[in-house]
């Protein structure tokens, strides 16, 4: 059953001591801890039984028993419900927060949507943020500013760009040693859940047929991130980049589990 207060105690706040205030420096430490204490588990989507009937429910799914899986057991999911979760949260701080939608060239390419990835658009102070602990990454730890107008942002040895393109926006991304590339596009525009329909559809096909790479985890560290995609496992500190491929099951096992228990260090 979803409760704000056994939310925050697994972001590692006391709710006993009052509820952290609706300003830019909780969004930003909520943001992160999040990120820590919730991985992506694109399995632990799965795990939450479906109303429908479908495989996964994106639209419609039941959110209470979807949080006592997904945050209070701590076994994380998938974007869509990490980003419902965190977005009934920020609202219950007293944010003024809405869903918004991006795609990324895997999702057009495997789906063939347009509303694909969400994000939060989240009003603080006069401020425009975009919030995203739903995607697997790599990508921000820290939510970036939106009135910015166009300037480099830093976080933990990257940079990040938000350039227009379009009607759109493009998320750029920059490690230490590496070179720009595109995370993702996604638009301001406010969504209802009912927008994620077509991707349900097609997320629902993908999976009947059988379309398994072995899974995505990933969870945010103290200075970056962690990510396992198959058997490509990618970690990102200070800026710096490191992959792997974990050819050997054994390994790979390891790897998934120290992810999901939180053991990365």
């Amino acid at each position: 059953m979803y409760d704000c207060d056994t939310y925050l105690r697994r972001l590692g706040y006391d709710p006993a001591t009052g509820r952290p205030a609706a300003e830019p420096a909780t969004l930003v430490a909520l943001h992160k801890r999040h990120m820590e204490a919730i991985p992506f588990n694109s399995v632990g989507s799965l795990a939450v039984p479906a109303p429908s009937g479908r495989l996964v429910d994106l639209v419609d799914f039941d959110e209470d028993a979807t949080f006592d899986s997904v945050v209070a057991a701590g076994n994380g999911g998938g974007c869509v419900q990490l980003t419902r979760l965190f977005l009934r949260l920020l609202r219950d701080l007293g944010f003024d927060a809405d869903l918004i939608a991006g795609t990324t060239a895997e999702g057009r390419q495997s789906y063939g949507v347009e509303v694909e990835h969400m994000l939060i658009l989240a009003r603080v102070d006069g401020e425009s943020w975009l919030a995203d602990i739903g995607y697997a990454g790599p990508s921000f730890i820290e939510p970036l500013n939106l009135d910015g107008g166009g300037v480099e942002q830093r976080q933990y040895g990257c940079r990040y760009r938000l350039v227009p393109d379009g009607d759109g926006v493009s998320l750029r991304r920059r490690p230490r040693l590496g070179q720009w590339s595109t995370v993702y596009e996604f638009t301001a525009k406010v969504r209802d859940r009912s927008d994620w329909a077509p991707a349900e559809k097609a997320i629902n096909a993908a999976l009947a047929a059988g379309d398994d790479d072995g899974g995505l985890y990933s969870r945010a560290v103290s200075d970056g991130q962690v990510v396992l995609k198959g058997r490509r496992y990618l970690t990102v500190r200070a800026g710096i980049e490191k992959a792997g491929t974990l050819s050997d099951d054994g390994a790979w096992r390891a790897h998934r589990d120290m992810i999901l228990a939180g053991e990365v260090g």
